[in-house]
């Protein structure tokens, strides 16, 4: 018996050296008012609050809640930037999003100067949406009613579909595909290089 009760504890003992530091969950910084090169596992601005960020690294995802606000400032992340309902959402000079950025059903957004490996989507938004990386110093830095997409670098695809505003795409450059559907009113773009194919409003850009 004493060498069962022997055994027991020793492979507890391997249990809790090996098992135990993997089971971690990760933790979540909430993001009101402004953070300074905050480093967190995920992030999450609470529905109808402001954020925003000045560099930093976050490890996981970015959650936008609903009438919520993102800026976000030379920030690396290694997962999406995910925003459903969200009222503003601007990523500027991000040197890289390992993920996708997803706007979805939600008012303004603006992408200036970033990388995203994966896909970035802008569906059904119904305000001023703007997804730009404008090297022009003679663009205002403000919103207007148009959604603009230019100067990206993109690894996957661009799917801007269902919004409800003016969209303009141009001199991206995107891995995967470029699609356009069912934007009202109809769309502007051109010189963008395209890994994969240009579709439906996108067709001629």
């Amino acid at each position: 018996m004493r060498i069962i009760y022997a055994s027991l504890r020793i492979l507890i003992l391997i249990l809790a050296v090996v098992v135990l530091p993997s089971i971690v969950v990760a933790a979540e910084t909430i993001c009101r008012g402004r953070l300074w090169y905050v480093t967190a596992d995920n992030l999450r601005v609470p529905e109808r609050e402001a954020c925003i960020l000045n560099g930093g690294h976050v490890k996981g995802t970015i959650k936008v809640e609903a009438r919520a606000t993102l800026r976000a400032y030379e920030v690396r992340v290694v997962g999406n930037v995910q925003a459903e309902n969200a009222r503003l959402v601007l990523i500027n000079r991000a040197p890289r999003i390992g993920g996708s950025v997803q706007v979805k059903q939600g008012g303004s957004a603006m992408l200036l100067y970033s990388t995203v490996e994966g896909d970035v989507q802008f569906e059904a938004n119904n305000n001023k949406l703007l997804v730009v990386n404008i090297d022009d110093p003679g663009v205002p830095f403000i919103f207007s009613n148009r959604l603009r997409a230019n100067d990206n670098n993109v690894g996957g695809n661009v799917q801007v579909i269902g919004n409800q505003a003016t969209v303009q795409i141009f001199r991206n450059v995107i891995g995967g595909n470029l699609h356009c559907k069912d934007n009202r009113p109809p769309l502007g773009g051109a010189d963008n290089k395209v890994g994969g194919i240009k579709e439906y409003q996108c067709a001629d850009f």
